[in-house]
């Protein structure tokens, strides 16, 4: 069995970063890809980024590619996120997740409880 824990999510201007980590336990953590997806009040949970199990291999959705980051330490069980440039728009609560290496949230199996990204304009 998996846990997943999210953290690092906040309030922060347009142009701001912030790095949110994924912090796991369960010994069969790195045997899984593991996957950022956010959801927007009234808006479906969407796919921001994956990263397989052993960090070589990354997709990103279109919105963010080019500003958000996703990678891994497996010997810390800790996927990070770190978000560059940041818009409103990006305003969601960030979810990660351990299960296929995919863009679609029916292949995970495990999920955090989220952490809030408030982008300010």
């Amino acid at each position: 069995q998996v846990q997943l824990v999210e953290s690092g999510g906040g309030l922060v201007q347009a142009g701001g970063s912030l790095r949110l980590s994924c912090a796991a336990s369960g010994r069969t953590f790195s045997s899984y890809a593991t996957g950022w997806f956010r959801q927007a009040p009234g808006k479906e949970r969407e796919f921001v980024a994956v990263v397989n199990w052993g960090g070589s291999s990354r997709s990103y959705a279109d919105s963010v590619k080019g500003r958000f980051t996703i990678s891994r330490d497996n010997a810390k069980n800790t996927v990070y996120l770190q978000m560059n440039s940041l818009k409103p728009e990006d305003t969601a609560v960030y979810y990660c997740a351990a299960g296929a290496y995919s863009s679609s949230y029916y292949e995970y199996n495990h999920w955090g409880q989220g952490t809030q990204v408030t982008v300010s304009s």
